[in-house]
């Protein structure tokens, strides 16, 4: 990626659904050279702009599930859990006899069916734990950082979207068939047009605006992008499945979220109370972080490192 590769990628974590018209008068640039740009890094799959669901404002709970597979039997099982609508992010780690992915529960029944009779009776799965997130620090709506730095503080203003609010109340948002096809296209490809969704939807293209403008006003909805990691110089992608002592969690889980390295972290239930996405350019820097930089922090007590070998699915969408 060049500089203006960059800072379109900057411009699309600030909006995702920002017109090239808006991302081109910002950057001085023709709106055909960038969207010239984004086909380019659509196409060759180094960038694509997501539709996300905030599990919390649907009243959903999300987990992260790792799997010990007999070996040989890792990518099979991964492939079945990533065609699941509720998975998100499913990888190989650990010399790939783990599968760990993301799920989004909405419901005790379907948990129940899953962690409790699914997965168990799964004969290749050796063991299972299962993490509910309870806390996020960095990730979600706030995206990686390390994406955010190639505008100037004044052109990342002009393209931050005005959302109005909707309302506070706390009740969690519920979603017809019709929002469901809208969220299911927009998970696939966030920038697709109003005309596509309409045709997804059968909803009139003023509706589609407006209802993905109240989606996003109500938090439900968000915009990611999911860049691959190597053209910005991390090729070593691991978790970190970290103990620490209770009464620093808060600090700690603060201070991850301030390094460039770590795209995703949050506390967690289970044997370690915080799980870690990190990014670095290569195993050496990888210990060098962890060694460094996370362990020196007070309070933590234990890490587990688990270098990522594939991810099968992506920020809750496979490849068509």
């Amino acid at each position: 990626m060049d500089s203006l590769d960059h800072q379109l990628v900057h411009a699309l974590h600030i909006d995702g659904r920002a017109s090239f018209n808006q991302i081109a008068d910002v950057l001085g640039v023709s709106d055909q050279t960038i969207a010239r740009r984004y086909r380019r890094l659509r196409q060759t799959g180094a960038l694509r702009v997501l539709g996300r669901l905030d599990a919390r404002r649907l009243g959903h709970v999300e987990w992260v599930i790792r799997l010990q597979c007999a070996p040989g039997a890792s990518s099979a099982i991964a492939e079945a859990l990533a065609k699941r609508d509720d998975t998100h992010w499913v990888r190989l780690a650990s010399g790939g006899t783990e599968v760990v992915c993301n799920v989004h529960t909405g419901s005790e029944r379907n948990r129940d069916a899953l962690f409790l009779k699914k997965l168990p009776a799964t004969r290749p799965v050796t063991a299972i734990r299962a993490h509910c997130f309870i806390h996020t620090f960095q990730g979600g709506p706030t995206g990686w950082q390390a994406v955010a730095s190639a505008l100037t503080e004044q052109q990342a203003a002009q393209l931050a979207p005005s959302l109005a609010a909707l309302g506070t109340e706390p009740e969690p948002i519920e979603l017809d068939e019709g929002d469901r096809a809208l969220l299911g296209e927009l998970a696939y490809d966030g920038r697709a047009t109003h005309v596509a969704l309409a045709a997804a939807t059968g909803w009139h293209e003023a509706t589609v605006r407006r209802r993905i403008a109240s989606l996003r006003a109500s938090g439900a909805l968000y915009f990611d992008i999911d860049v691959d990691d190597r053209l910005l110089g991390y090729a070593s992608p691991a978790l970190l499945w970290i103990s620490v002592a209770p009464p620093k969690l808060d600090a700690v889980g603060q201070a991850l979220a301030q390094h460039p390295e770590i795209a995703f972290a949050a506390a967690t239930t289970g044997p370690t109370n915080l799980l870690a996405s990190v990014h670095c350019p290569d195993v050496y820097a990888l210990y060098d972080y962890i060694a460094n930089r996370v362990a020196a922090l007070p309070g933590i007590r234990d890490i587990d490192s688990a270098p990522i070998l594939r991810t099968v699915k992506r920020v809750g969408s496979m490849s068509k």
